[in-house]
């Protein structure tokens, strides 16, 4: 016998622990935004569906036994298939977000203007593919019989599809089918077991005269499979849309100059409103370029980069892109004269646009021109320079300056021609190539995330993050001795060398064994008195961006606590690797955690 809360038991056993587990997964990278376009998407289709469904219900199409359900209704229909409108755009939604989190959105924009012939095409057919199957749906309403309920699902859901296909069709044809298509079929067929289920023990039920009596299998009726199709996809192509826009307001700044921790509904209303042509085609090319370099360069920090969102994720990306640039042209140079050329065009290109004493009335962009190749206009013109100070990228140029001495002493095998003479060198050289890094990072995080921060706070985050990256480089020396000295390069003191009883010249030709080991030890001693010191301030950096810079740090540091553990000890090509399942269980941690 039935209870009058078996419709409520469909959903304690299977909608609400789905819904439990995926944000369980998904915590660690929901955002305020998210749920913001998760809570607009359900009351959408609430709105939308209410009415349908108790018009369904009115006209006996639908019916619930009074001993399967609770009993509350609101316009007919019951409490429990009103949440079942709530928790089924919830569970979908997740699905769309977890599975389109690594995507860079900006990026897709670029298809807006000089579409691809495919997009064109794709984008017709799918619009006279709705309109068709509309009319469809009208049709068999009109004839009514055994066609009425799927004619009803049709005429009802998929306006709203064509409608939104409309508005975003170009942009989530663009988009992989991980993005699109499987959020749209995995919980389709869970919801069709579901209610395979449901229908098998009678929750609910189809009046007969009203549905074809095709079953797709079991219990499950085509109309009821056509429904969590149809619905699944207007959720995720609901989701695609606010991507669209949300990727043209952080995308373009001289539309959007400024944009809040979150932007307005009046800002996905005028990025709906805007005219493609307005649309910067240049900067999306410069971010594609920026895009390319991070994958090429660092795989790691692409991956670490997609946990951010909005604007800062960006500019993220574009910082990283300039560093790499710059260390390439002086890392690429041929002589010492070349080394000391793009430096001083590096130099002068941030005199330019800090103007400085020494920069003249020359635009960034005309200086860019001139000075510069084409491959490396785009890093240099969008880098976000007006909200970075300007002290750390000064620095970061002199860090690439001591790395050219390696390449061009003119006695490479002489302790004096080696720049890391003392252990202030190395310290200055770390603050020159990564404490700058972490500073600039932090800078774009606080102005983003908090620009109305306390300056005494802002000024303990810096240092702090400046403390950081030094630490992180000391396990960045400590783990590539083997191929350094490969280089020829030697990063360890002079000074630590002599009192270990070693030479420059022995430590290139003989870089293991355990003198150099002690030497390691020692290097990362003291990474990881810095990492101590400077990792509870960590913990003040906006929730926004503390999760994903945690988890940075955290995978960085466990590559030395591999090199402490000589049992674990992975070389590949003279580095040492955490095992992936270490790894990932360290970012997970850090982002649960933080």
């Amino acid at each position: 016998m039935k209870m009058a809360y078996d419709y409520a038991l469909v959903h304690l056993k299977f909608t609400i622990p789905l819904a439990l587990l995926l944000t369980g997964i998904a915590y660690p990278i929901l955002h305020r935004i998210h749920f913001l376009q998760i809570a607009s998407l359900i009351v959408l289709s609430f709105t939308a569906t209410l009415p349908w469904d108790s018009y369904l219900v009115k006209q006996k199409v639908w019916t619930y036994p009074p001993d399967a359900i609770i009993g509350p209704r609101l316009w007919r229909v019951p409490i429990e298939e009103l949440f079942f409108f709530v928790i089924q755009t919830y569970i979908t939604s997740l699905f769309y977000i977890l599975l389109s989190k690594p995507l860079f959105h900006p990026l897709y924009l670029k298809n807006q203007r000089n579409t691809p012939a495919w997009i064109s095409r794709g984008k017709l057919l799918g619009q006279g593919i709705l309109i068709a199957l509309t009319l469809y749906g009208a049709h068999l309403i009109r004839a009514g019989g055994t066609g009425t309920y799927l004619g009803l699902i049709l005429a009802w859901a998929l306006p709203f599809a064509l409608i939104t296909f409309t508005a975003a069709g170009k942009f989530i044809l663009s988009l992989p089918l991980t993005s699109t298509v499987l959020p749209i079929l995995i919980p389709t067929i869970y919801l069709w077991l579901v209610d395979e289920l449901a229908l098998g023990r009678g929750t609910w039920s189809i009046q007969s005269g009203t549905k074809l009596d095709v079953r797709l299998f079991g219990a499950l009726e085509i109309e009821e499979a056509t429904f969590f199709l149809v619905t699944n996809m207007l959720i995720v192509f609901g989701q695609a849309v606010f991507d669209q826009y949300l990727a043209v307001i952080f995308a373009f700044p001289h539309l959007f100059p400024t944009v809040t921790r979150y932007p307005t509904p009046m800002m996905i209303v005028q990025s709906r409103l805007l005219n493609t042509s307005q649309y910067d085609l240049e900067r999306i090319r410069g971010l594609e370029d920026a895009v390319l370099r991070l994958k090429r360069k660092s795989r790691s920090f692409y991956l670490a980069n997609s946990l951010f969102i909005g604007r800062l994720r960006i500019d993220l990306i574009l910082l990283y892109s300039f560093c790499r640039l710059a260390d390439d042209l002086v890392d690429d140079s041929k002589s010492q004269a070349e080394v000391h050329s793009w430096t001083s065009k590096l130099y002068r290109y941030l005199d330019v646009h800090y103007k400085t004493k020494a920069a003249s009335t020359i635009t960034p962009s005309q200086y860019i021109s001139e000075a510069f190749p084409p491959s490396a206009r785009s890093a240099l013109t969008y880098l976000p320079a007006s909200i970075l100070p300007p002290e750390p990228l000064y620095e970061l140029i002199q860090g690439f300056e001591m790395d050219s001495q390696f390449s061009f002493s003119t006695s490479p095998t002489s302790s004096e021609s080696f720049p890391i003479q003392t252990e202030a060198d190395l310290d200055r050289y770390g603050q020159c190539v990564a404490g700058t890094v972490g500073e600039l990072c932090v800078a774009l995080i606080i102005h983003h995330c908090d620009p109305h921060m306390p300056a005494e706070k802002q000024q303990l985050l810096r240092s702090a993050s400046r403390r950081m990256g030094v630490a992180l480089q000391y396990v960045n020396i400590a783990r590539d001795i083997v191929t350094d000295a490969e280089m020829g390069r030697v990063y360890i003191p002079a000074t630590w060398l002599k009192e270990a009883g070693l030479t420059h010249a022995e430590l290139i030709a003989s870089p293991r064994g355990p003198v150099v080991e002690a030497l390691r030890k020692r290097l990362l001693d003291d990474a990881f008195s810095m990492y101590r010191a400077a990792r509870p301030s960590m913990d003040q950096i906006p929730s926004d961006a503390r999760g994903p810079m945690v988890g940075a740090v955290e995978t960085y540091m466990e590559i030395g606590r591999v090199l402490r553990e000589s049992d674990e000890f992975v070389l590949r090509k003279g580095k040492a690797t955490v095992p992936k399942f270490r790894r990932g269980k360290t970012i997970l941690k850090a982002l649960y955690t933080s």
